[in-house]
C-alpha cells in the first residue's frame, strides 16, 4: 500500500473548508451523518452515525419502535486504545464516529474539487473510512494525519496504517512525506 499511494511534500490549504452546516453556507461534505448517500447503509432509514454504532458496538440496545435505527447503549472495544468504552445515548460523547482519513485533510488534498455527491459518499463511507472510537481519544486526533497522530495503543498502529492507506488509495488522496514516514514506521510493527 505504501508503494502505491501518491506522496506530496506538504499538505496544501486551499481554504473553503467548513464542516458545520449553517445559514451562511458551509457543509462542504453534506449534512453530518446523512442517510442520503449511495453507499452501504445509505437510504436505509437510519442515519450513518447509528449505523456505525450498531456495527461497531456489542451488546447493542436499540430504542424500541425505532426499527433498530437508534442505538441507546452498547459496549465498544476501542480500536485506538484497546480500552472498553460504555456507550449510553445520554452520554453520547463517550463514543465518537471517526473519519480515519480526516475530512479536513481530504478537503486539502483534493476533495475540494470533488462533486458534492462524492464528498457526501466519502463522509459517510462505512466500509472504508468510518469507525466508532473512544471520544476523548478522537478529540486528540481531530483532523491530524499520521505524522501528527497515531493510535496511542501501539499494537493498533499497523491496523490503522492499513486502513488509512486503503482510504487514500480508494479515493485517490495523497499523503505527505511526513505521513509516509510515520506510516512506514507503523508498518514495521505489522506481523510478518
Amino acid at each position: 500500500l505504501l508503494a502505491a499511494v501518491t506522496v506530496v511534500s506538504v499538505r496544501p490549504h486551499p481554504g473553503g473548508y467548513v464542516r458545520d452546516c449553517g445559514g451562511e453556507g458551509g457543509c462542504v461534505f453534506g449534512e453530518a451523518w446523512t442517510d442520503e448517500h449511495p453507499g452501504p447503509g445509505g437510504r436505509d432509514g437510519c442515519d450513518t452515525r447509528n449505523n456505525v454504532l450498531a456495527r461497531d458496538l456489542r451488546d447493542v440496545v436499540f430504542r424500541p419502535g425505532s426499527d433498530e435505527c437508534v442505538v441507546l447503549s452498547g459496549t465498544l472495544d476501542d480500536p485506538y486504545t484497546g480500552a472498553r468504552v460504555q456507550f449510553r445515548r445520554t452520554h453520547a460523547n463517550a463514543v465518537h464516529i471517526d473519519h480515519i482519513y480526516p475530512l479536513a485533510a481530504a478537503w486539502d488534498h483534493g476533495a475540494a474539487q470533488w462533486s458534492a455527491e462524492l464528498r457526501r459518499q466519502f463522509a459517510n463511507d462505512m466500509v472504508y473510512n468510518l469507525i466508532a472510537v473512544d471520544g476523548a481519544t478522537n478529540m486528540t486526533k481531530r483532523d491530524h494525519t499520521p505524522a501528527a497522530w497515531l493510535p496511542p495503543a501501539t499494537g493498533y498502529r499497523c491496523w490503522f496504517a492499513g486502513k488509512y492507506l486503503t482510504v487514500a488509495l480508494r479515493y485517490g488522496l495523497p499523503i505527505t512525506v511526513e505521513d509516509h514516514s510515520a506510516l512506514a514506521d507503523s508498518a514495521r510493527t505489522c506481523p510478518r
